[in-house]
C-alpha cells in the first residue's frame, strides 16, 4: 500500500505478548538509563532556561520530568523531559536510526501514560512499537539523511517514533496512526550543524513533543496524506538523497532493532567512544603518561568529521564533540564517564591542549561510523596500535544490565541518596507490573521536593 501505511500496520501489530523476554529486559534498561541520565542533567543551564519558559505558559500539571520538582501539561512534559534527557549527551543510540531513540520516544510515552494512567505493560509495548518504527524509517533513508544532507535523526526520525509510540498507547486505529505519521512528517526537524550548542538537546525534546502532538491531533480527526513519507516532495524526497523503502520492511538482523541498542558509558558523542576505548586500552596496557607520547594518528570514518570533530573546543559542551580532545583525555587518564570532566576548565587545560594538538585525524571512506584505529608514536620511537568498534551490541544482556545499574547509581546517588536511588531502580525493574507510572514519577522527584510534597 505504501511505506507509511506499512509502517503504521507493523507498529500497530506490536503486542506485549509478542515481545520476547530479552527485548522486554532491554526496554526496561532503556527506561532506567534514560531516566538516570535525565536526573543527572536536570541542573544544566539549558534545562533551567526551557523550564522557566514552560512554567510561564502554565496549564494543567498532569506529568512530571525526572529530576525536576514541577508538573506540566503532557506536551510540555515531553518537551522538557526529552531535552533534559539529552542535555548531557549520555543517552543510548542505535546506528540503524541513526541517533538517540529512547530520549525522543520515552518522554512522550511517559507523559501520555501519566496523563492517561496507562499501565506498565502498555508503556513497554508502545515504546517498543515506536522504537522499531524509528529504526525502520532510519534504514530507509540511510545514509544520506544523516551523513549527506545533515539532518539530526534524533529530532527528525525520532518524531515518527514518538508519534507511533503515542498512537499505540492511545489505541489509535490504522487510519489514525497513518495520519499521525503524516503529521509527524511535516513537524520533524533537527540539524547536525547545531551540534555543540543547546539546540542539540532541544531536538530530542521537540521530537517527543511533536510526536505526542501528532498522535493527539490524529485521534481528534486531524488528517494528513497517507503517503507523506514516500510521495513526491514528501519527507523522504526532501530529506534524503537515498530512499530504500525495502530496507524499512526488512527483518532486523537480530529480529528486533532493540537488540541492537547501544548504551553510552562515556559522557560524549557516541562516535567518540571507539577512539576513547582505543586510547584507554593503550594507556592501560603500556602504563602510558602524556609525556610519553610524541604523535597520535586517529583513523575514523569521514562522516564523523561533520558530527564530532571540533578541532579546538573551548566549552564543556563542545568538548563532547571533539575527537581530538576526547582522545587526549583518554590518553591522559582523565575519566570520560564523569560528568564533571566535561567543562571549559578541562577543554582549556594547557597540558591537555598540548596533547590534543598532537592528535591528527585521518579520515577514511566507507568505514562503519563506530570504528576507530589509533596509532601512537612514543618519544622513544616505539609505535603502538589499537582498534575498536563501538557499534557491536553487548552479547550478554544481563551483564549489560549490571553495567547500566552501576552507571545509574553513579549518576543518581549523589543527588538522591542511596535509599531513593534503590527504590527508583526497583520501581523501574517492576515496570511490567505497575498499574501506572506514578510510582516511578514520585521517585524521580529531587529529595527536597519530595519532602515538601510529603509535608
Amino acid at each position: 500500500m505504501g511505506l507509511q501505511i506499512d509502517l503504521a500496520r507493523l507498529s500497530r501489530a506490536v503486542t506485549y505478548a509478542g515481545i520476547p523476554d530479552e527485548i522486554r529486559t532491554i526496554v526496561r534498561q532503556c527506561v532506567l538509563d534514560t531516566i538516570g541520565v535525565a536526573i543527572a542533567g536536570a541542573d544544566d543551564p539549558l534545562v533551567r532556561i526551557l523550564a522557566a519558559e514552560l512554567a510561564e505558559q502554565g496549564g494543567p500539571g498532569v506529568a512530571g520530568v525526572p529530576g525536576l520538582a514541577l508538573r506540566l501539561p503532557a506536551r510540555n512534559s515531553a518537551l522538557l523531559h526529552g531535552t533534559v534527557g539529552h542535555a548531557l549527551d549520555y543517552d543510548d543510540v542505535n546506528m540503524s536510526m541513526p541517533g538517540h531513540p529512547s530520549v525522543a520516544i520515552l518522554p512522550a510515552v511517559l507523559a501520555l501514560a501519566e496523563e492517561r494512567h496507562a499501565d506498565g505493560k502498555s508503556i513497554i509495548t508502545a515504546f517498543a512499537a515506536g522504537y522499531e518504527l524509528a529504526c525502520r524509517l532510519g534504514r530507509a533513508l540511510a545514509p544520506g539523511h544523516y551523513d549527506g544532507i545533515g539532518f539530526h535523526a534524533t529530532g527528525t526520525i525520532g518524531t515518527f517514533g514518538a508519534a507511533a509510540a503515542c498512537a499505540h498507547l492511545m489505541g489509535l486505529n490504522e487510519q489514525q496512526t497513518v495520519n499521525a505519521l503524516g503529521i509527524a512528517a511535516t513537524e520533524a526537524a533537527g540539524l547536525k550543524s547545531l551540534f555543540g550548542t543547546m539546540c542539540k538537546p532541544l531536538h530530542a525534546g521537540r521530537a517527543a513533543e511533536a510526536g505526542l502532538l501528532a498522535a493527539r491531533l490524529a485521534a481528534r480527526g486531524f488528517t494528513a496524506r497517507p503517503d507523506a513519507i514516500e510521495c513526491k516532495q514528501g519527507f523522504a524526497a526532501t530529506h534524503s538523497p537515498d530512499f530504500h523503502p525495502e530496507a524499512a520492511m526488512a527483518t532486523p538482523p537480530s529480529g528486533w532493532y532493540l537488540r541492537e541498542n547501544l548504551f553510552k558509558y562515556h559522557a560524549a558523542c557516541y562516535l567518540t567512544h571507539a577512539p576513547i576505548e582505543t586510547a584507554r586500552r593503550l594507556r592501560a596496557l603500556h602504563n602510558l603518561t602524556s609525556d610519553d607520547i610524541a604523535a597520535v594518528t586517529l583513523r575514523v570514518d569521514q562522516a564523523t568529521d561533520r558530527v564530532c570533530n571540533i578541532q579546538s573546543p573551548t566549552t564543556g559542551l563542545e568538548a563532547k564533540f571533539s575527537h581530538r580532545l576526547t582522545t587526549a583525555m583518554a590518553l591522559a587518564g582523565i575519566p570520560t564517564d564523569a560528568l564533571s570532566t566535561f567543562t571549559a576548565e578541562t577543554a582549556n587545560n594547557p597540558d591537555l591542549m598540548a596533547l590534543r594538538d598532537r592528535v591528527v585525524i585521518d579520515l577514511q571512506h566507507g568505514w562503519p561510523h563506530t570504528r576507530a584505529e589509533l596509532d601512537l608514536r612514543l618519544k622513544d620511537q616505539t609505535t603502538l596500535h589499537a582498534t575498536h568498534d563501538s557499534g557491536i551490541p553487548a552479547p550478554d544482556v544481563t551483564a549489560q544490565g549490571q553495567r547500566l545499574e552501576a552507571k545509574f547509581r553513579a549518576l543518581v546517588t549523589p543527588l538522591f541518596g542511596e535509599a531513593q536511588t534503590s527504590a527508583l531502580m526497583a520501581a523501574i525493574a517492576a515496570l511490567d507490573t505497575l498499574p501506572d507510572p506514578s510510582a516511578i514519577a514520585a521517585l524521580w522527584l529531587p529529595p527536597a521536593a519530595e519532602r515538601v510534597a510529603a509535608e
